[in-house]
This record gives C-alpha cells, structure tokens and sequence, in this order.
C-alpha cells in the first residue's frame, strides 16, 4: 500500500523526517514528500505522525 501525505492536515513538524529508516520522507519547500523509489510501504511513517496526515492509499 503506497502511502501519501496530506499536506492539508501536515504542520511540518519533521518527525516522519526525522525518524524515517530510510530516509524516503523528506522536505521540499514548504512540503513533506515520500519518495516512492526509496519508500517500502512499512508503514511506520503514519503510525508516528501526531496529526495522522499520513495515511495508505
């Protein structure tokens, strides 16, 4: 399952930057982005998020 980050409800904290163990989550501008190359879909990006702005599709 591919995971997305709703920007809508994403205040920019960086904890999914932060702690993500493969670094596929990182900043760009004003934006969180997920780079689906890195990304294995485990998950523990939207277990960690204190808004739940990140959520499988």
């Amino acid at each position: 399952m591919a995971y997305v980050i709703y920007s809508d409800k994403c205040n920019l904290c960086g904890k999914c930057v932060e702690e993500c163990p493969l670094q596929a989550i990182s900043r760009e501008g004003d934006d969180v982005v997920i780079d689906p190359e890195i990304c294995t879909e485990c998950g523990y990006c939207a277990d960690i998020c204190p808004e739940g702005a990140i959520r499988g599709q």
